[in-house]
């Protein structure tokens, strides 16, 4: 049956309505079908290696450089949780004009949000806190500056610049799940509460310590929140050996040093470093690298450490130096709170560090034959992100990137002496 036609005065009164109500169809037709899920920025959260460890990863630039090299994830370990959204975020109720009639508009995606940078240790550490701009300065900080500044072109001219150590002399990280363990054997040192600590390593078959005399490694196992240190590390005939090192347990609530409190029968001279400050807090991690920011306090080597004397946190110290302006180990400095770093047209990674150095600090914790930072030894990863003009270095020597550091910038925090 033929339904009857309308009058044509009642079509034309419809017709706008009609239109509205296929505009709003339409819409919301083309608005679901451009919907997708937020992917999130943040790729492999966690970074573990299984007992096949022989697999590294690639690190190109362009790719998200984890702080901890990325090997084989073991089934079942999640991805770090991210960060809850905020509220305007997760109910935009945004309305949109449609032939003259209001309408809810399609929810917003909701924007992935990136989870926090990693850090060892307790937020609250020394490592992690900014430095409040009013902190107290030592009362011979601009002696102290001068001091440790005029020796730099006489380290240059001894061919000993200021250096950052990558390949060498440098701090391997592997993150490891629940492999299988081996025994470490302290070698030519009485230590039974170290031994004990070292009796059963989470420690990769194919692991290898930095290049160079110190031959540093760390293991770091996530699950546990448990970290080994070891000091001239090497896999002999008869196993592993190290000559010195510690062990950390609850690393996520340390404040970064050795002492009782790290490990049951822990004492204030382990660790690698000479200041028994945890060199991992300090060291520009690839990280921090690839978001472009370091978010915690650097750790700094120098040639001339002041002998008999060490400050907080430092726990101790080999200086030798009798200069009474030599800086003793565990000293704190910082960079003016008021220099203007984006005027100085630093590269990329110099004002990296001198923004770190702002706004956190760089503690010395060792003595060296030149000035030195710490970065993340990439050799885990089998392959070197620094080298290159695409690398982080954009192609440049360390020595060229700590050329226009402002130096005499630094200030020397107030300090509490041990002897």
């Amino acid at each position: 049956m033929i339904p009857p036609r309308m009058p044509l005065e009642t079509v034309r009164r419809l017709t706008p309505s009609i239109l509205a109500i296929v505009t709003v169809g339409l819409f919301a037709v083309i608005s679901q079908a451009g919907h997708s899920p937020a992917v999130s920025p943040r790729l492999a959260a966690t970074a573990l290696v299984t007992q096949q460890t022989a697999s590294t990863a690639s690190h190109t630039l362009g790719e998200i450089k984890p702080l901890l090299p990325k090997v084989h994830v073991i089934p079942g370990e999640s991805s770090a949780p991210e960060k809850p959204l905020g509220p305007e975020a997760a109910g935009s109720t945004e309305t949109r004009e449609v032939e003259g009639t209001a309408t809810p508009a399609q929810p917003a995606a909701p924007a992935a949000a990136e989870a926090a940078p990693f850090r060892f240790f307790s937020p609250s550490s020394f490592w992690n806190e900014p430095v409040p701009a009013n902190a107290p300065l030592a009362s011979n900080s601009r002696g102290l500056v001068e001091a440790f500044r005029g020796a730099i072109p006489r380290d240059e001219a001894q061919k000993a610049p200021p250096w950052i150590n990558t390949t060498s002399e440098s701090i391997p990280v592997y993150t490891v799940g629940n492999i299988p363990t081996v025994k470490v054997t302290l070698e030519g040192a009485n230590a039974p509460a170290l031994q004990s600590s070292w009796d059963a390593v989470p420690l990769p078959a194919t692991a290898q310590p930095a290049a160079g005399t110190d031959k540093v490694l760390v293991v770091w196992q996530p699950s546990t929140d448990r970290l080994w240190d070891f000091w001239r590390l090497q896999n002999t005939a008869t196993g592993w050996q190290a000559s010195w090192g510690g062990a950390m347990e609850n690393v996520s609530s340390n404040p970064g040093v050795y002492g009782p409190e790290a490990w049951p029968g822990g004492k204030p001279g382990w660790g690698d470093s000479a200041s028994s400050l945890e060199p991992v807090g300090g060291m520009i991690s690839l990280e921090d690298l690839q978001r472009g920011q370091v978010n915690h306090a650097l750790r700094m080597a120098i040639p001339e450490v002041r002998a008999g004397v060490y400050a907080s946190p430092a726990q101790r110290s080999d200086g030798r130096s009798t200069n009474p302006l030599s800086l003793p180990e565990g000293a704190h400095l910082r960079l003016e709170p008021k220099l203007n770093l984006a005027a100085l047209h630093l590269p990329r990674l110099t004002l990296m560090l001198a923004e770190a150095a702002q706004r956190y600090g760089i503690f010395v914790t060792d003595y060296a034959p030149n000035i030195s930072f710490y970065a993340q030894d990439p050799t885990p990863t089998g392959t070197n992100p620094y080298a290159g003009p695409s690398g982080y270095f954009e192609g440049k020597s360390p020595r060229e990137l700590l050329a226009s550091f402002p130096w005499s910038h630094l200030q020397v925090l107030s300090m509490s002496l041990h002897g």
